[in-house]
């Protein structure tokens, strides 16, 4: 369960990109909607830990992100709409240390690496790879240790038909084994036949809707 209390944020001082005074998510896919602006990857970029809210609270399961962070980092996978991976670390080695910080063992890196087809590709730095493959080894530091939070930001960008009916069916897994799914997404119809809630982020403020308006929305796309 994620829940954020109070919560606001600014990039510049008087002027918040986003007030959340109360919100809870719980467990299945969440779909996060709007424009362009909205405030959609402000409000991921907060529930993942990226930035820090200027006030208010967000909170990973029953722990506090900035002041329980280990334990709350722990459960928590975020996969930025860009693929922002050290250029000069290999594959093996970025997923070598998501799991060190997730306590799992080699055996979930080789099966994170298998499973998104970088397997022959671990010995290459990140910065050797196209840009679908960098989209699919940021996918593969999500599925090291199997995190009950996951957080997906436009997800289906970049990728191939292959890739994208992958990451369909492990959102799908996710869902069954009631982990959190949260993705902010434009290809809403890829989602909407799981899709449990949806939060619409309007001019920095979310409005919750259930999955009626999502399947309402996949028919509007």
């Amino acid at each position: 369960m994620i829940e954020l209390r109070d919560v606001r944020f600014a990039y510049l001082p008087g002027r918040p990109a986003l007030e959340v005074p109360e919100l809870t998510i719980g467990r299945g896919l969440t779909l996060v909607v709007g424009s362009n602006g909205s405030g959609k990857s402000t409000l991921l970029r907060l529930i993942a830990g990226v930035e820090s809210p200027a006030r208010g609270t967000v909170t990973i399961g029953s722990h506090d992100l900035w002041r329980d962070e280990v334990a709350a980092r722990r459960q928590l996978a975020y996969v930025p709409e860009s693929p922002d991976l050290s250029p000069y670390a290999t594959v093996l080695d970025t997923l070598e240390l998501v799991a060190s910080l997730r306590c799992t063992d080699v055996a979930s890196v080789v099966a994170a690496l298998d499973r998104v087809g970088l397997f022959d590709l671990a010995g290459r730095t990140i910065r050797e790879l196209s840009m679908g493959q960098r989209r699919r080894a940021m996918l593969a530091t999500a599925l090291v240790g199997e995190p009950s939070v996951i957080v997906l930001d436009e997800p289906m960008e970049t990728l191939d038909d292959a890739t994208r009916g992958f990451v369909r069916e492990w959102v799908r897994g996710l869902r069954e084994r009631e982990a959190t799914v949260v993705i902010a997404t434009h290809d809403v119809a890829s989602f909407a036949s799981m899709t449990d809630r949806t939060i619409r982020v309007v001019d920095g403020r979310c409005h919750s809707d259930g999955a009626a308006q999502s399947n309402q929305l996949a028919r509007d796309s």
